[in-house]
């Protein structure tokens, strides 16, 4: 039988025939704590048992089918209360079912495993007080690790959970729950899918507060909200602004959603050693806890977490109340979450700039991720659950978020809430496609979608948009046209409705807006012509406002007048979407690396948004990596860490723009004078007027002092002495990796590849330390051994932990041609290796090839 990638066909095949009433699942935790032997833990993973009842009906009477489940070990299976051999219908991921009645019932004893790698059900020991922390992950299709299911989106089913844990612990699922005679009993669920359920369960610190809405007809909700995280970072956690989100989000749906929250209660789980940023399961949220600060942070941080909130709760509508039929359209989810995220922020929350952030940072992740060879449309074709893991990527999530903002442009706001309202009732509690979408949209907007959808949803690649302007002698303009190109692998050029603005100096010398069109672009090249007889601008902006989906591009005299004067543009928006317009070019290798950061160095110290700088000076840092001509490296390296000091300096003490200036010149300090400095501040022999240097300060500086070879692996163990929490352990294993030392590269590569001992979090780290920039040289000999184990480690590790290694162990500092070269050799000789790791390796090849033109144009402009 197929093993655990199931396919696309035989869900189709498995949908058609079966309906699922009911699940109830039965799982005893006790085993979470206490000691093992360590001998038999090496031996077999720590298990729990799990009892599933599974009630369904088949459309044929007399045919097969299967169930999914992926355990050490099944004690019993009975089918219509006949007993099957688990050796004889389990293979370790399936359950064969034959001869099915009209109506079954499925009982599965299983023994399932504890995860190590935040797939299924996750087991964390806290190295600070020794307790236990359990929680479950499972999109796409990882509840199959904890209980016997059918684990596909379209069949759907109440749940029924009850749960034995460990005296003291509490428990939480997607229901309300009850500790009655030592089990925790959980009220059933609205009919949802496999992968939104949930479990979280352990001693964690948890805190309550309510929400209460009246509607128009009288009627009341309340909805019993919690949050919750584990005990050791209790004190640093800020509930009352996680609720003052919660419910500033709730109110923003209900009024434009028309649709009651459906799943009772609302927890919101901050867990630890998390992969995502959080999982929509309804009634049980689940964040990565590093949304709980230990350390000041800037208002970025703040505003993300309040935009993940509100992704994750738009969820509660769009995923989990209506559902997509298969990952194909998991856009049907994930854009629309997205862009509910960034809509809802600046409509209900403190965060107004939240579209600056949406047109700089989620939209750089969709301009990269939709130049990759692997680009794909935002409807995908997903043919199996390896396909849906790798397909969470910039194209779903951030260029179908903003496909969408283009789409209330173009039917209007009213029309296209009116469209959400009626799809919700609709299909409540049921699942959809693309088409069930468009018809209500056509319906509210009169607008036909068919045309627009195969543009923008069916079609990949992103298309430039380029100014053209044609001036009179007395300097007016005579014509003014946009230019739209498309990539030759993706030669589809869009619709697109387009603001363009003109700016120029104002007598106080700021960069201002003076007109205004906006304009449908169409075909290759579209006239502008009621900005016809403007005064000449010294800077031409296509998309203004940011109203579609473009790389924006720059005529002559507008890139000459943003080299000069890119600082003294004063509306936010607009110089962000000029950086990212800039970045793009370096990234393209139209314009050298050297001259991008020499623009940060001259501007970035201007930039009043946050989010916006911290962006900045991440595509500093990935310039001077990737893109500079390795011989300016050192040179680019230092006048980083020079400006970056600088600016850290004239920054008001004590200030967000103080703190983020710190830290990036943590990233960048290489000298002997900058690292005496680092060393000096953690010491507290030197000082910078207003800078505390929190505990999470103290570990974005002891990560340049450890790779170069400054804090040793006594300071480091001082350093966690200091710190000895989790947080704290992760830090220390990232900064022990980072040592330039021969011996530690081995010990790292050991410790991910040759052995799967390490936890998610900790493979994450020690990859993070591996990995720096300055120890190319002795990082060179792991390329060889990078392809030759690749295969091994895809084949043999949980998908999370391959993509990991796979992704963050690719040679890409070792950006030269032999390198290009080892890549397309190991590509040629695997063309049956699994599609989703011939994937991973074709975007690692691309964004280094990418790195060599970049490097190649940086050269050149070197002279």
């Amino acid at each position: 039988m197929p093993g655990e990638n199931l396919s696309r066909d035989e869900a189709q095949e498995r949908a058609a025939l079966l309906s699922v009433d009911s699940y109830e699942v039965s799982l005893d935790l006790r085993s979470a704590v206490g000691e093992t032997d360590p001998d038999a833990a090496a031996a077999a993973p720590r298990t729990f048992r799990s009892v599933t009842t599974l009630r369904f009906r088949c459309a044929e009477p007399g045919a097969a089918s299967f169930a999914d489940l992926i355990a050490p070990s099944v004690t019993a299976v009975s089918l219509n209360g006949k007993d099957l051999d688990p050796s004889e219908v389990f293979d370790g991921s399936r359950i064969r079912l034959e001869d099915l009645a009209a109506d079954n019932e499925l009982v599965v004893d299983a023994q399932c495993a504890y995860s190590r790698t935040g797939e299924g059900m996750h087991r964390f020991v806290d190295p600070e007080d020794g307790e236990v922390y359990l929680y479950t992950q499972y999109e796409p299709a990882d509840s199959r690790r904890v209980f016997a299911n059918f684990e596909q989106p379209d069949l759907k089913a109440p749940f029924r959970f009850e749960v034995r844990a460990p005296e003291g612990w509490t428990v939480w699922s997607n229901g309300v729950g009850e500790l009655t005679d030592g089990v925790w009993q959980f009220a059933e669920t609205k009919p949802i899918s496999t992968y939104i359920t949930a479990v979280a369960a352990g001693p964690y610190h948890y805190v309550t507060d309510s929400y209460s809405r009246t509607f128009d007809d009288g009627t009341t909700l309340e909805i019993p909200l919690g949050a919750m995280c584990r005990k050791g970072l209790a004190p640093h956690f800020d509930s009352d602004d996680v609720f003052l989100v919660t419910k500033q989000g709730l109110d923003f749906f209900h009024d434009h959603f028309d649709y009651p929250y459906p799943f009772g209660k609302y927890d919101q789980a901050f867990v630890p050693e998390y992969n995502l940023g959080a999982m929509e399961n309804p009634g049980l949220v689940t964040f990565r806890e590093e949304f709980i600060f230990r350390g000041k942070v800037t208002q970025a941080s703040y505003e993300s977490r309040a935009n993940v909130i509100l992704h994750e709760m738009a969820h509660m509508w769009f995923g989990d109340l209506v559902t997509m039929e298969w990952w194909d359209d998991l856009w049907l989810k994930e854009s629309f979450a997205d862009f509910m995220g960034a809509f809802s922020l600046v409509g209900a929350t403190r965060f107004k700039d939240g579209w600056i952030t949406f047109a700089n940072r989620r939209k750089a992740w969709a301009y990269r991720a939709d130049q990759l060879p692997s680009t794909h449309p935002v409807t995908a074709d997903i043919r199996d659950l390896q396909d849906a893991k790798l397909n969470f990527d910039g194209i779903t999530y951030a260029k179908g978020a903003s496909v969408l903002k283009q789409l209330v442009a173009y039917v209007g706001q009213d029309a296209f809430l009116e469209g959400a309202r009626r799809y919700f009732k609709r299909n409540a509690y049921g699942n959809t496609r693309l088409g069930d979408l468009l018809s209500v949209l056509e319906e509210t907007s009169g607008r036909d979608m068919t045309a627009w959808s195969r543009s923008w949803l069916q079609t990949a690649g992103v298309n430039s948009l380029t100014p053209q302007v044609i001036l009179s002698a007395e300097g007016r303009i005579t014509e003014l046209a946009v230019l739209q190109e498309a990539a030759e692998s993706h030669p589809e050029v869009r619709p697109h409705r387009v603001a363009v603005g003109l700016y120029r100096r104002t007598p106080e010398g700021a960069l201002e807006r003076y007109a205004r069109a906006e304009v449908d672009v169409h075909g290759p090249r579209t006239v502008v012509g009621e900005l016809v007889g403007a005064e000449a601008p010294e800077l031409v902006l296509v998309n203004d406002d940011d109203l579609t989906y473009c790389k924006i591009r720059f005529d002559e005299n507008s890139l000459a007048t943003l080299r000069e004067r890119l600082g003294e543009i004063t509306d936010p928006l607009a110089r962000a979407l000029c950086w990212s317009a800039l970045w793009n070019l370096t990234r393209d290798a139209l314009m050298p690396a050297r001259d991008f950061i020499d623009l940060v160095l001259r501007f970035a110290g201007r930039e009043s948004d946050i989010g916006v700088l911290q962006m900045l000076h991440a595509w500093a840092n990935s310039a001077l990596t990737h893109y500079v001509a390795p011989d300016w490296r050192a040179e680019g390296g230092r006048l980083l860490a020079e400006g970056a000091l600088k600016e850290l300096r004239l920054a008001e003490p004590a200030s967000q723009h103080q703190l983020t200036w710190a830290r990036f010149f943590a990233a960048v300090a290489s000298g002997e004078a900058d690292l005496q400095l680092l060393q000096g501040l953690l010491e507290g022999t030197a000082k910078i007027d207003g800078l505390e240097v929190d505990q999470e300060l103290r570990w974005a500086f002891q990560e340049p002092l450890a790779a170069h070879g400054v804090a040793d692996e006594s300071a480091l163990a001082a350093e966690l002495a200091r710190d000895d929490t989790a947080s704290g352990k992760r830090h220390q294993v990232r900064c022990l990796a980072a040592r330039p030392s021969a011996a530690v590269k081995a010990q790292a590569w050991a410790a991910v590849v040759e052995s799967d001992s390490l936890s998610n979090a900790l493979v994450e780290a020690t990859i993070a330390g591996f990995t720096q920039p300055s120890q190319r040289e002795l990082t060179a000999p792991y390329t060889a051994k990078y392809f030759a184990a690749i295969e091994r480690i895809w084949a043999d590790r949980s998908i999370q932990i391959g993509m990991d290694v796979v992704k963050g162990l690719f040679p890409s500092l070792q950006d030269s041609q032999d390198t290009l070269d080892a890549t397309d050799t190991w590509l040629t000789a695997h063309e049956n290796a699994a599609p989703a790791l011939r994937r991973l390796v074709l975007e690692a090849r691309d964004d280094l090839a990418r790195a060599l033109r970049g490097q190649a144009c940086d050269g050149v402009a070197a002279g």
